[in-house]
């Protein structure tokens, strides 16, 4: 009855107000979905990509015997494997900036949709999924942390835990993207941690650390650093977006601004 009901709920909403494609604004069949147009300029992560990195490789022949690009057969990041939804250019850019600053929510049901799509091989039964935490004062200025949104629409998907406070931002840290490795790393130290409450729940799992981006991924090597120290058997990487290697992109809107 609840489930009719809910059904025909939806219908008339959608006769009041049509579904519209959450880029363009065009009508499509159902809510939360992108038109054909919208959906042809997105550019998911697909075959050949880099295992450790989720990098788009050009042919198959640029990654090794292990599915690594060169990068990480020299220098293999931390966590165990990385895999990323789309390429983060300007159609993508478009879903995940409106659902970080925008209040566009309904944004992460498409982008876990193609998560879950693009981390299936790492989304299986005993793990655990945990989101890249942001600091106190970024919380309170935008109400919501847009991984952990995401974090929890890819594990009602995939039908797994989600731990969204097992991870502490303890430090405000400055923007990552121009910051040389050295940099990085004393920018990141001793800034995120693992809320001892949550200990239990991490200890001997698979975790899957959810983000929106990895640009320099320095933020998702201290997360998986904290995690593995706390008894993590493996951490993966799952992200929205890939952002691509010397390429010039707009990572964030054009303000000076601290990512917290």
């Amino acid at each position: 009855m609840w489930k009719q009901a809910r059904k025909a709920g939806g219908v008339m909403l959608d006769a009041l107000f049509p579904p519209s494609c959450l880029l363009c604004g065009a009508d499509v069949a159902q809510a939360g979905l992108v038109c054909a147009g919208c959906f042809g300029r997105l550019h998911p992560v697909v075959p050949p990509s880099c295992d450790g990195c989720a990098m788009p490789q050009v042919a198959q022949a640029y990654t090794g015997a292990e599915g690594l690009c060169p990068a990480c057969e020299r220098h293999h990041p931390l966590w165990a494997r990385a895999r990323a939804a789309f390429v983060y250019d300007q159609a993508s850019r478009d879903l995940i900036l409106q659902l970080k600053y925008a209040d566009r929510l309904e944004n992460a049901r498409f982008l876990a949709n193609r998560m879950v799509q693009a981390g299936q091989d790492m989304l299986t039964p005993g793990s655990v999924l945990v989101p890249v935490p942001v600091h106190r004062w970024r919380l309170m200025q935008r109400r919501y942390n847009q991984a952990a949104v995401l974090a929890w629409a890819v594990a009602r998907r995939a039908g797994l835990p989600c731990v969204p406070d097992a991870l502490v931002r303890r430090k405000a840290t400055s923007r990552l993207a121009g910051f040389s490795a050295r940099e990085r790393e004393a920018e990141m130290a001793n800034a995120i941690v693992l809320r001892a409450s949550r200990a239990a729940e991490i200890a001997g799992r698979s975790v899957v650390l959810v983000d929106d981006l990895l640009t320099t991924g320095a933020t998702a090597t201290v997360c998986t650093q904290v995690l593995l120290a706390a008894g993590a058997a493996s951490v993966s990487l799952l992200v929205a977006g890939r952002v691509p290697a010397q390429k010039e992109v707009d990572l964030d809107f054009p303000l000076m601004e601290t990512n917290f």
